[in-house]
């Protein structure tokens, strides 16, 4: 079994409910033996980009780098991931494979006051590893959709799913094996998760 290590990232106002996704991801990858990082971001609800930066090299730094190196990051640490790699952030190296999963777009982002500072950085920068971008084609965080907004600008395969709006818990996706399956390394499309 090839062991990897995971960093798995949370978005505005989520602290890790034990429904969503993300935990559900960690949970599963745990159980197989692999390492997970799923941390709490400080200040969720009036987050700092500066802070959430600090806060990504620290945990980029502590990956095992005896194996392939993961992030998934969802809604603002996408951006969040953005933001890094425009800067040049050297941590960033410690990424083998990167799942950038319904990042908001500028035109929500600047609505609020609590996250205008993360508004996606101006494409023109590198994005270290191999990033691939997952988003639904109805997301309310993103409505110029996710292939324009990123996807195109940034030069990086673009998995849009429908009808999966912000690929949240109000979208029903607290279990997706489809992300499961990308982050144990099927190089398949990422879809819908399975209606129960």
């Amino acid at each position: 079994m090839t062991t990897r290590s995971y960093l798995v990232l949370h978005g505005w106002q989520n602290r890790r409910p034990g429904g969503h996704w993300q935990h559900w991801l960690a949970d599963r990858l745990t159980a197989l033996g692999h390492r997970v990082t799923y941390p709490q971001l400080p200040d969720p609800d009036d987050p700092d980009l500066e802070a959430w930066l600090g806060e990504l090299a620290r945990h980029l730094e502590e990956l095992d780098e005896s194996g392939e190196r993961v992030v998934v990051a969802h809604s603002l640490s996408a951006v969040l991931w953005l933001h890094a790699a425009a800067r040049g952030m050297k941590e960033q190296r410690y990424a083998d494979r990167v799942l950038l999963v319904a990042p908001p777009s500028a035109s929500v982002l600047v609505r609020y006051p609590e996250v205008a500072g993360f508004a996606p950085p101006v494409p023109g920068f590198v994005l270290p590893g191999r990033t691939r971008l997952v988003a639904g084609d109805d997301d309310p965080y993103c409505p110029e959709g996710a292939g324009p907004a990123f996807g195109a600008p940034l030069g990086i395969p673009t998995d849009i799913v429908p009808g999966a709006a912000h690929l949240d818990l109000d979208a029903g996706y607290g279990s997706w094996p489809a992300v499961l399956d990308w982050c144990l390394g099927d190089p398949a499309p990422l879809t819908a998760r399975p209606q129960q």
